[in-house]
């Protein structure tokens, strides 16, 4: 499959690495006068049609991208992101080995630490490497009918796909995991089985008990985003898994709780006892309040990093001061910064933002979304 996207001319390449290129001299002052590094990557651009960032071009590219991302609430923690620089990788077996010690580094025994791997650039002569699966940690959804689904909705055509190409499948059950899929330089896309070992998974229950372990509800802990290009002065890297950690809504209000996810609340309500033959009893809203705190709860019990929506709103207006008084201004899609649970009960729903684009940012390129669930894999 071809997955080389439209080529950006060498002037509008320019453009996007001087920019960065002033940007990172005025924001590290041990990087000097920005001249002579400018002379060097014009040269350079104008011979091979691209450039290489140096190490530190590359730490800092790359935190200033999470800075830039309009639907992140957690950004207040852009400046200590870990960057694994793995440029020279180009092949899917070694990308897929580097991915799962990604996941094990990011765990950190449920500390979790906000981490990119940087694999190979885009180049004038050849695509990059792409990771087609949308989070290096995902569930695979059985089921021969959309309304009969064992596992995550979301997946069942990736879950198709991958069957056919000859995966086995796992056990059957709402919470195995699937494969990672890596297209190398000049290949295929391969699945390479997610071992165990790399993921840390919590087991959900209820702060009242009632029963919910009976359940064999689960969730993994890290959120590692590897389908989005890092974008840095005009330098693609389309394979760049990257993760901070969760938020409480993204997993109970949303993973859990959406009804082409797990579809939980009808269950959830149920084991409450709630009246749901009316949407004005309010069950929903019940039950996913409940829902949030068990996974919550949860996660705190096994003493995993994870952040609830009230603080994590706080926070992000502290982000917003805290680069406000350095003369950044900040920009975000109100539709993402807003929890998906008690929205107007956070101080981030009663103002408005400004969704500001960016030459050093984390984008879906075209196509991205396509391969996560599996079209043309087979």
């Amino acid at each position: 499959m071809e997955i080389l996207q439209q080529r950006s001319t060498t002037a509008q390449v320019w453009q996007a690495a001087e920019e960065f290129i002033r940007l990172f001299h005025m924001e590290n002052a041990g990087a000097g006068d920005p001249r002579a590094r400018l002379a060097a990557v014009r040269a350079e651009l104008a011979d091979t049609g691209t450039y290489v960032h140096t190490a530190e071009e590359l730490v800092h590219g790359a935190r200033v991208a999470w800075r830039n991302s309009n639907r992140c609430i957690g950004r207040l923690y852009w400046n200590s992101l870990r960057v694994r620089d793995r440029r020279g990788l180009t092949d899917a077996d070694t990308i897929a080995a580097e991915c799962f010690d990604h996941l094990r580094e990011a765990t950190n025994g449920g500390r979790v630490r906000p981490t990119i791997t940087v694999f190979a650039p885009e180049a004038p002569d050849r695509p990059g490497p792409v990771i087609w699966s949308e989070q290096l940690v995902r569930y695979a959804g059985y089921g021969d009918h959309p309304s009969i689904t064992v596992g995550d909705s979301r997946n069942a055509p990736l879950t198709e796909a991958l069957l056919r190409l000859g995966w086995s499948g796992g056990a059957g059950t709402p919470f195995d995991l699937l494969p990672l899929v890596v297209q190398g330089v000049d290949d295929k896309p391969r699945w390479f089985d997610t071992p165990a070992d790399a993921v840390l998974e919590v087991p959900i229950d209820h702060p009242e008990g009632d029963g919910w372990a009976d359940w064999g509800l689960r969730w993994h802990a890290v959120p590692a985003i590897s389908n989005m290009c890092l974008e840095i002065g005009g330098v693609h890297y389309p394979a760049a898994p990257f993760n901070g950690w969760y938020m409480g809504t993204e997993i109970g209000a949303r993973n859990l709780a959406d009804t082409d996810r797990y579809n939980l609340l009808p269950a959830v309500a149920r084991r409450l006892g709630l009246d749901t033959s009316s949407d004005r009893s309010l069950w929903k809203d019940r039950a996913l309040v409940e829902l949030n705190r068990a996974v919550l709860h949860s996660f705190d019990r096994a003493g995993v990093t994870i952040a609830d929506h009230h603080s994590e709103s706080r926070r992000f207006l502290s982000h917003m001061e805290r680069e406000e008084r350095k003369g950044r201004e900040v920009g975000a899609d109100w539709s993402w910064i807003v929890p998906p649970i008690s929205g107007a009960a956070t101080p981030v729903f009663h103002r408005t933002y400004e969704d500001r684009p960016s030459t050093t940012a984390y984008v879906h390129h075209p196509g991205a979304q396509e391969r996560a669930q599996g079209r043309d894999l087979v």
